[in-house]
């Protein structure tokens, strides 16, 4: 392959650099916001002319109006996103070692119902599920959010396991059996550690699905009980009715977003490798 000449360097940087600033932009306006006085909100100014913790304080701090609305909804967004990704992974995991290790009939229906379910509308279920949840107890529940959650994480969870499976040499588990380990002993202690990567690329992915979802959040819920943080940022007010809690609402997606930003840069080379190794068909 020939080196770059220094025009296409050049153009690389300067399409990554458009690139950057096109993504990071509405990520480094909102941290602004979050910084800003009320009475500069609608002031034009991209940075604040003076920068306050007040917006913060709203949400994190004792006396803060927001403090009751946030904080619960923090904890069942961190509670529920854990549980259902939990599970999704469990279940994919085992899902997507039948797909790509065993010979069924339907098993092609099954990942193209796996992949009809990811892009069926969520909004289009929403009424039915909510007369359901509402008649068997499950309305305003961590448990009425989990069971949804997963109607959005099982899909990719099962197509980028079954995609990772297919990778791994089917000798491997052959050696296991043959050394007197079953079936499910060589799947544990052979396949599961190679799978590793894919495993937690895919918790990762399932993890940001859960965590961002805002339509089952805010029409499945009705109380800080189970209402998660995208949802609850709806109900943000100001001080006054005629206040925006637009500041307060930018520090909480500040907040909402660090988990997410801090994931990502530890363990950005354990999901690229996931991703890769999975793209790639041997």
């Amino acid at each position: 392959m020939s080196a770059l000449t220094t025009r296409m360097k050049v153009a690389w940087a300067v399409i990554t650099v458009l690139v950057l600033t096109y993504a990071l932009f509405p990520v480094l306006s909102i941290m602004a916001t979050s910084f800003k006085l009320p009475s500069e909100l609608n002031t034009g100014t991209f940075l604040p002319s003076q920068w306050t913790w007040t917006n913060y304080n709203e949400i994190l701090g004792p006396d803060g109006s927001a403090r009751d609305l946030f904080l619960p909804a923090l904890r069942n967004s961190i509670g529920i996103s854990l549980i259902a990704t939990a599970i999704a992974v469990v279940l994919a995991t085992l899902a997507a070692y039948a797909i790509a290790r065993l010979d069924f009939p339907g098993k092609r229906l099954i990942l193209t119902t796996a992949l009809g379910v990811s892009i069926f509308p969520v909004i289009s279920i929403v009424t039915p599920l909510f007369n359901l949840w509402r008649n068997i107890g499950l309305y305003d529940t961590w448990a009425g959010l989990i069971i949804p959650y997963l109607s959005l994480t099982l899909p990719i969870s099962i197509w980028t396991l079954a995609a990772f499976f297919r990778q791994i040499p089917w000798e491997l588990e052959q050696a296991a059996q043959v050394d007197g380990a079953t079936s499910w002993q060589a799947f544990r202690k052979a396949i599961v550690p190679l799978a590793a990567p894919g495993v937690f690329t895919t918790a990762l992915i399932a993890f940001f699905i859960a965590w961002n979802d805002f339509v089952y959040g805010i029409s499945l819920t009705s109380t800080s009980r189970a209402r998660p943080v995208p949802a609850a940022l709806a109900f943000f007010t100001g001080a006054s009715q005629f206040e925006e809690p637009t500041g307060a609402i930018s520090a909480a997606a500040v907040i909402v977003t660090i988990p997410v930003v801090i994931l990502v840069l530890l363990f950005q080379r354990q999901i690229v490798a996931g991703l890769t190794q999975g793209a790639v068909k041997g």
